[in-house]
């Protein structure tokens, strides 16, 4: 018996010879992240295709570098934006290229939540925070004993 023969639905055919609405049974293949197409035109050189992950990722690596000098407030900070501009970025531009991991939506939580939380413990690190939060310090204190 020929593979797939008397399987209504196998490889897309339907009962009448059409397409099915079915799901395959084998995925051999998995979808493209919305917008995550090239973010230059095809000719372009590959970097040039993926600049806004390039971008997110010199700037990270440049924010390790400052943490790395002892200069932890600046390279969290580095660090922080550059995730929230990949956020912004994951937003406004139609395709980015390998920064598109998950949904739109998702991707944008993500990169905006992370770089948020990095932001922000950047701006309340010891000594002298830039940052006052009231009931922060109590907090620590009653769970650091």
């Amino acid at each position: 018996m020929a593979e797939g023969a008397g399987v209504v639905g196998a490889a897309g055919a339907g009962p009448a010879g059409g397409k099915s609405r079915r799901f395959p049974s084998i995925t051999r293949d998995t979808a493209r992240p919305e917008g995550g197409g090239r973010a230059a035109h095809g000719d372009a050189p590959a970097p040039a295709r993926q600049w806004p992950m390039l971008a997110v990722l010199a700037a990270t690596a440049a924010g390790l570098l400052v943490t790395a000098t002892g200069h932890a407030r600046g390279g969290c900070l580095m660090i922080g934006i550059a995730l929230i501009a990949g956020a912004v970025m994951r937003m406004l531009l139609p395709s980015v290229g390998m920064l598109a991991v998950r949904s739109r939506f998702t991707d944008m939580v993500t990169y905006g939540l992370l770089g948020t939380a990095i932001t922000l413990l950047a701006l309340v690190i010891e000594p002298k925070p830039w940052l006052d939060i009231p009931f922060l310090e109590s907090a620590v204190r009653f769970t650091v004993r």
